[in-house]
């Protein structure tokens, strides 16, 4: 299977046919028909590229564009938009949309391929985000914790961590292993969005571990939101018959067949109110002391840490 994904989206069976063709011998491709089936598809292929119509029977292209700008965890997905129409309003529109770049049909397959080429190595090279789910990464989180403590800002970071997700990992393989992480993710996002700040800041450290920035006045009431809304979700990571049951058995980290129920969550929460944060080192090492602590105990929870300097 080829490494990068390429959603295509056209209501011209015969475009979508051209445009497979063009790309299924470099990348995987996906299909949609209609915008609702297009956003649909963002959020469960995670494609690496769109080349999208401007014109679809439910969704012009330019209000696909600004859903997938607003969704976190796709907002920085490129985006090449396809039009029959060359009025220089349209190419305005969609770009201020937040497509990427533009090409009229008919096209020519040798200059879409090196587009999307493009496209792509210019997201890699501007882009510090998990490959999985899209959010920033470890510079991008350094970044931030370096910037609130320059700032003196009071601040609440939660470490987050998937209990048991090595086993359900291990058991049903790395797609579903992938699947829990990105659902996390999401859970993750409506959480701030529900209970947070609209500055908040998320991170993806890498495997199962995330981290959120946020004030000390959300922090339980972003972990309380999450936590609900994680439980509610882990029994559907497993296959019915294994959910009905309610464990799977494979190994533990010390070898031995073992029984794991639901994965749980653990999150560690510290904050600058009673000590001072003087560096990133510091905060990494608080959290993981933290969080390492929540995961001693069964069951998704939150411990905060409120000792004093």
């Amino acid at each position: 299977m080829a490494e990068l994904k390429i959603l295509i989206v056209d209501d011209d069976l015969d475009i979508l046919d051209l445009l497979e063709a063009t790309l299924s011998g470099e990348f995987d491709v996906v299909r949609a028909a209609t915008g609702n089936q297009a956003l649909e598809k963002v959020k469960t292929e995670s494609p690496n590229l769109l080349v999208l119509d401007y014109m679809l029977p439910d969704l012009k292209g330019p209000d696909i564009c600004r859903a997938i700008r607003g969704d976190t965890l796709a907002s920085n997905t490129p985006i090449l938009m396809l039009t029959g129409k060359g009025e220089t309003e349209d190419k305005v529109e969609g770009l201020e949309a937040g497509a990427d770049d533009y090409m009229l049909k008919p096209f020519v397959p040798q200059e879409l391929v090196a587009r999307i080429r493009m496209l792509i190595r210019r997201s890699r090279a501007n882009l510090d985000a998990n490959p999985l789910t899209r959010l920033p990464g470890n510079a991008s989180i350094t970044k931030e914790l370096r910037e609130k403590i320059e700032a003196k800002e009071k601040i609440a970071v939660l470490s987050i961590d998937i209990d048991n997700f090595k086993a359900l990992n291990d058991y049903y393989g790395f797609e579903q292993g992938d699947s829990a992480i990105k659902t996390t993710a999401r859970i993750l996002i409506n959480s701030i969005q529900k209970k947070g700040n609209l500055d908040d800041f998320i991170g993806h450290i890498g495997g199962d571990d995330f981290l959120i920035v946020t004030t000390p006045e959300a922090a339980e009431e972003i972990a309380k939101k999450i936590i609900a809304d994680f439980d509610a979700q882990a029994p559907l990571f497993f296959q019915e018959k294994d959910r009905i049951k309610g464990y799977i058995e494979t190994k533990g980290r010390d070898n031995e067949i073992h029984k794991f129920g639901f994965p749980s969550i653990s999150i560690g929460i510290i904050t600058n109110t009673e000590r001072e944060f003087t560096h990133t080192a510091q905060i990494s090492s608080l959290s993981a002391e933290t969080k390492n602590l929540a995961k001693k105990f069964n069951g998704s929870k939150y411990i905060f840490d409120r000792r004093k300097e």
